[in-house]
């Protein structure tokens, strides 16, 4: 019995030392620490060992960057899953990390970042990808260089032409905590962040920056709704350019063309070489709508284009179903791959010389650029000639603007002779300004610049100029089905229902 109780007693205490070792191995209530990275560290096992919780990792990073402002020998993180071997950070107590977590979520990003001594510059945009993202950080330096007191927060969210920015931003305007400013396309769009409500006019802006007399007339009309200018454009695209290999096409002795007819031609002649005619990525839900606007604009020419967008022209025209025809014929010789593909994804068919055409705006320029691809040409999209399928980038500024005077002077820099030429050559767009020097843009962008000058203008219903947000959906979800579908009367009578809905048309 004696012994029986003896080993009972060593279990029972063997039991409780291993559960004081348990407790002993827990992270302890942390002070304040400086701490230098390591070969294999994570922000994530750091805020583990220090904090108690990898989730935590936000709070090493913002303190960081917060004392990076103070003292430079700190590091700045700009993305925490690329930190480096002899970087010092700085881990926050237990307390403030759990003060810091209370408050951070990840649509505030501007929360990671420290705040100089004017605070911070919140730009949120869409623009991740290549050229683009290379254009904002060139609007960024030009901002710096003039207001170094200022922390500038570039806070992207990544999805294709903004179908995945716009829900998160709206959110943020609704609950009154907007960033400083926003990416908007000039058009109607801004129909759909009720401006009225949530954002500023800016109208003495315009004034007071001379804006109106730097911007054509054209973009003027484009920017305004309800008697207002509601954001700052830096630039102007053209949805309609059909990008091909000129190798692949020289190979083939074949020349871009023109119309629909040439287009056809000069598809079964590449498929006859093996080479995929026609490509397109479809993930993100807006390239195929895209697409067919600019098939539309090519079918329909100009006039009954524009009418479809005001009314003037109903989508029972035998025009949209021709349209709808040649698109679907066009799906027959793209890509199988197209619906695991963003549009740049796509663009590497052409880099890697398996893909010949796509029809794509002209950011792929920049984007084609930042590749280090330069053997590739460029022609309105067939049936197009003369005709210029336009959007405008613009930038504008909520009511509620945490960082307002921040705010201002960033539209500003955007409206600029100087901050348009930073961004505009590495954008793959042209400045929305007249005044801009051409020698700065290579040759598509040149081009581009003529054609402004001489086509007919026309508004891109996907990128936000054409017709209201609910009326764009719509339009977008339609084309979505229709490239699985391929049912020509049934998306028509979608389209035409879907006008009327918008209150467009009878």
């Amino acid at each position: 019995m004696f012994r029986r109780t003896l080993i009972n007693l060593v279990v029972v205490l063997a039991m409780v030392l291993a559960m004081v070792g348990v407790v002993s191995a827990a992270p302890q209530a942390q002070a304040e620490t400086t701490y230098t990275i390591k070969l294999g560290d994570t922000l994530w096992a750091l805020a583990e060992k220090y904090l108690g919780s990898g989730t935590a990792w936000p709070a090493i990073m913002a303190s960081t960057n917060q004392k990076n402002i103070e003292d430079a020998t700190f590091a700045y993180i700009r993305n925490a899953d690329l930190i480096h071997p002899g970087w010092k950070l700085l881990i926050p107590s237990a307390e403030t990390a759990k003060a810091f977590m209370a408050a951070y979520s990840p649509t505030k990003p501007e929360l990671l970042f420290g705040k100089r001594a004017k605070g911070q510059l919140v730009v949120a945009s869409w623009w991740t990808a290549g050229g683009e993202a290379e254009g904002l950080t060139g609007l960024f330096n030009i901002y710096g260089s003039k207001y170094p007191d200022v922390q500038i927060v570039n806070a992207t969210v990544a999805g294709g032409a903004g179908f995945v920015f716009r829900p998160v931003l709206k959110t943020r305007l609704i609950a009154g905590d907007p960033p400083d400013t926003f990416q908007l396309h000039a058009g109607l769009e801004v129909e759909g962040y009720d401006p009225e409500t949530y954002l500023e006019p800016m109208d003495d802006i315009f004034a007071s920056e001379g804006l109106e007399k730097v911007f054509p007339a054209d973009l003027l009309t484009l920017l305004e709704y309800k008697g207002h200018y509601w954001g700052v454009p830096v630039n102007i695209h053209r949805s309609n350019v059909l990008w091909y290999d000129k190798s692949i096409f020289a190979d083939a002795g074949l020349t871009p063309p023109t119309t629909w007819d040439e287009f056809w031609a000069v598809a079964d002649a590449l498929k006859a070489k093996g080479v995929v005619p026609f490509v397109m990525g479809t993930s993100g839900g807006w390239e195929a709508p895209h697409v067919f606007e600019d098939v539309l604009a090519g079918t329909c020419g100009a006039e009954k284009y524009s009418g479809l967008w005001t009314g003037a022209v109903q989508w029972t025209d035998g025009c949209v179903a021709q349209a709808l025809e040649n698109f679907k014929r066009m799906l027959t010789y793209v890509n199988t791959d197209h619906p695991a593909l963003s549009w740049d994804g796509a663009g590497h068919y052409l880099v890697g010389k398996k893909g010949a055409m796509m029809i794509m705006g002209d950011w792929a320029n920049g984007w084609f650029e930042a590749q280090g691809y330069t053997g590739y040409g460029w022609a309105p999209s067939p049936g197009s000639k003369g005709i210029f399928v336009a959007l405008s980038d613009s930038f504008s500024l909520p009511k509620k603007a945490p960082n307002r005077d921040n705010a201002i002077a960033w539209v500003k820099v955007c409206g600029s002779k100087e901050g348009q030429e930073a961004f505009n050559p590495r954008k793959g767009s042209i400045c929305a300004r007249t005044d801009c020097d051409p020698k700065l843009f290579n040759e598509y962008l040149q081009s581009a610049m003529a054609d402004w000058a001489s086509d007919a203008i026309v508004p891109s219903p996907v990128h936000g100029a054409a017709a209201i947000e609910s009326w764009v959906t719509d339009f977008k979800d339609a084309i979505v089905l229709f490239v699985t579908s391929g049912d020509v009367a049934g998306t028509q009578a979608m389209l035409q229902q879907a006008c009327v809905e918008a209150g467009t048309c009878k």
